[in-house]
């Protein structure tokens, strides 16, 4: 059984920057693509960033490319979010995921942490 433990949400300010981690334990594949997903009030569960533990491949979702970046450190089984030039509309609860699965259509995830609240100000 995987276990996913987030933390690093809060309270920022627009065009802050904030760092989520994600601790990861239990049994893994190299293959399999961990990463973040994200609910704002009132939307459904939306996929931000995956990076794959072998190769660090790494995806995003268009409204964050170029100022979020997924990453992982293999050593502490522990997958990153750095999140950069946030905006108000960033503001969700935050997910780390394991065992991300992409298809035409969408994502499955097979293990989810218990949710971090990113807030941001304008």
């Amino acid at each position: 059984q995987v276990q996913l433990v987030e933390s690093g949400g809060g309270l920022v300010q627009a065009g802050d920057s904030l760092r989520l981690s994600c601790a990861v334990s239990g049994p893994t594949l190299s293959t399999e693509i961990m990463g973040w997903f994200r609910q704002a009030p009132g939307n459904d569960r939306e996929f931000v960033a995956g990076v794959t533990w072998d190769d660090a491949s790494t995806y995003y979702a268009n409204s964050v490319k170029g100022r979020f970046t997924v990453s992982r450190d293999n050593a502490k089984n522990t997958v990153y979010l750095q999140m950069t030039s946030l905006k108000p509309e960033d503001t969700a609860i935050y997910y780390c995921a394991a065992d991300i699965k992409r298809y035409r259509s969408g994502y499955s995830v097979k293990y989810w942490g218990q949710g971090t609240q990113v807030t941001v100000s304008s």
